[in-house]
């Protein structure tokens, strides 16, 4: 490919959503195998039958790779991504030098057989143990497990509520996690059904504008993102309902610093400031 060509594919990626299932970057390493690792599609009756696959793909390049994702390492430094500094790298034997490269090997390979969705729910990526062992967890089991998982997590989500003091993000972030999880045990719910959850679990003082919004849009054709985005777009979303601006002419949209969280004195403000549109 010549630099002009070069220049126009990156220039052209611009803006563009990244699709990451895409990547496969195992099929021609330099000391790996040619053939190609099967990649997991997130169906929980299917998950035994590709640990075998992956197990014999990794055996079939080398048999201790596969202690590395049963036994892990004890490197004590490793950051959040299984690394280790430069200065702790130079410290290495040859030995754990081996055991350093091997790691990160069949952490390749195994990062490489999963879908994007599924790397980013791992919470602990420092070492191939953790993230097969976070894998195992979410979709391994028999049928009475699942049916277990499925009965718990039905429960939280019908539970679910924005936390005392809790940022609309970070409420946001659990529910998406929870939905991902309701998605892997094959539990159906609509987007509608996600978009109603989230404005129910909104503080109290927000419901007239909730119901507002419920009656005056349709809320079949939202998207769960438009819900949330940030929150100052959520904040926009409840205001924009508002029919008439208040007594004393002046817009009485709230500061942003005063939506993240939602202590008691907030509470009280924003109740008086809702009261007012009513």
């Amino acid at each position: 490919m010549s630099e002009s060509d070069n220049t126009e594919v990156v220039g052209s990626s611009r803006g563009v959503s990244f699709n990451y299932d895409k990547i496969n970057p195992t099929p021609h390493h330099s000391g790996y195998s040619g053939r190609k690792t099967f990649i997991f599609n997130g169906d929980a009756s299917t998950f035994e039958w590709w640990k075998e696959k992956l197990y014999s793909h990794i055996t079939g390049i080398d048999y201790e790779l596969c202690d590395l994702v049963e036994v892990g390492v004890t490197f004590k430094d490793l950051n959040e991504n299984g690394r280790l500094s430069i200065t702790d790298r130079k410290l290495l034997s040859a030995a754990d030098m081996k055991i350093y490269m091997n790691h990160h090997k069949v952490k390749d390979i195994v990062v490489g057989a999963i879908k994007h969705e599924d790397y980013v729910r791992i919470r602990d990526k420092s070492s191939v143990k953790s993230i097969f062992d976070s894998l195992c967890t979410t979709y391994d089991g028999n049928e009475k497990v699942q049916k277990a998982k499925a009965s718990l997590l039905i429960k939280q989500y019908e539970l679910f509520t924005m936390e005392k003091d809790e940022y609309i993000e970070t409420m946001f972030t659990r529910f998406q996690t929870l939905v991902s999880s309701l998605k892997v045990l094959k539990m159906s719910y609509t987007t509608y059904d996600h978009v109603q959850k989230i404005l129910r679990s909104l503080p109290l003082v927000w419901r007239p504008k909730v119901t507002a919004i419920e009656e005056t849009q349709n809320l079949k054709n939202m998207s769960l993102k438009s819900t949330k985005t940030s929150p100052k777009a959520l904040k926009a979303k409840l205001v924009e309902v508002e029919e008439k601006p208040s007594a004393d002419g002046q817009e009485d949209e709230l500061k942003d610093e005063e939506f993240p969280t939602m202590g008691k004195i907030q509470q009280e403000e924003l109740q008086r400031k809702c009261l007012k549109k009513l």
